[in-house]
């Protein structure tokens, strides 16, 4: 009796993962034939990608050469430009000037997160989305021979022989002190009677 009811499940087994393997086989026909398509598909997106990727080799704008053998090329003249271009890793991005306190120059995309700050000596590249510094010490070829950035912060200064204070051509010096209190002065010195 134990050897028959062994055998009846034994042979129900069978049966059921007969059935199985028979269910899954016309199933796996299609899938192959979906996998061959897909190829098809991503062989094609392939050939595009190569295709944009042969248009960003040749990148526009003036190359400044980072750590780490990065490179990014930026067009556009930060003398005067509101929005620069920048070309980094295939892809071209706008990135507008924004007002800083600092005196640096800086770019920054919020839809990208890219945001280029340049100082006198050098330029970093962050993405903010993801909160890394992607570049660093950027420089170009005049900064690499010694010349500062060309930064408007830096256009905006004045030389360094300039004195900072300058009269008026003709024009009285004011003293500080006379400024503030000129008759109180007079008075205190006068003696009191």
């Amino acid at each position: 009796m134990k050897h028959l009811v062994l055998a009846a499940c034994i042979g129900a087994f069978s049966l059921t993962t007969a059935t199985a393997v028979m269910a899954q086989e016309p199933a796996k026909k299609p899938t192959a034939a979906k996998k061959k398509s897909s190829t098809k598909k991503k062989a094609a997106a392939g050939t595009a990608a190569a295709a944009g990727a042969a248009a960003a080799v040749t990148p526009t704008g003036e190359k400044w050469q980072c750590e780490l053998g990065n490179s990014l090329y930026i067009s556009g003249d930060m003398l005067r430009d509101e929005i620069l271009t920048v070309h980094w890793q295939g892809r071209d991005y706008k990135l507008p000037r924004q007002s800083t306190v600092t005196g640096a120059d800086r770019y920054y995309d919020a839809r990208t997160g890219l945001d280029l700050v340049v100082i006198p000596g050098k330029a970093m590249l962050f993405n903010k989305n993801l909160g890394q510094r992607l570049a660093d010490d950027c420089q170009n070829a005049a900064m690499q021979a010694g010349a500062a950035a060309p930064t408007q912060a830096g256009g905006l200064r004045a030389p360094v022989g300039a004195p900072l204070l300058v009269t008026p051509p003709g024009g009285p010096t004011i003293q500080p002190q006379q400024a503030q209190q000129p008759d109180a002065t007079q008075q205190s010195a006068a003696p009191k009677q």
